[in-house]
């Protein structure tokens, strides 16, 4: 398996904040300035975004992070039902819709 860019990122700024107390708390205190001095480059966080790292390394702690709730369409039209119950498939872009959207349902994504 190939890991992306974003992943190499984000596994070396986890590493370098187990190894380095000081750059650990800047990223906490100022994530985007700690990571933008780490790697030299502009970081741009969507519009409207805040990025915020918490120290989650306390041994003694379980933590459990809560993301934001996916805003999608869960409701499936007539024709869309009876593509996924079995019933006549009258086109194949209903069943691609239908499949798309139980598809975004298990993966938390939009398209």
């Amino acid at each position: 398996m190939e890991f992306t860019q974003e992943q190499k990122l984000y596994a070396e700024i986890v590493q370098i904040a187990w190894e380095d107390e000081n750059f650990k708390k800047e990223l906490v205190a100022n994530p985007v300035e700690a990571i933008e001095n780490l790697t030299g480059r502009k970081l741009n966080l969507p519009k409207g975004k805040t990025l915020v790292a918490r120290d989650q390394t306390a041994e003694d702690t379980v933590y459990i992070n809560i993301p934001a709730k996916p805003e999608m369409d869960l409701e499936l039209d007539e024709n869309e039902l009876e593509v996924v119950s079995g019933g006549s498939l009258d086109t194949l872009g209903v069943a691609y819709d239908a499949a798309k959207k139980i598809y975004n349902l298990f993966n938390g994504t939009q398209v």
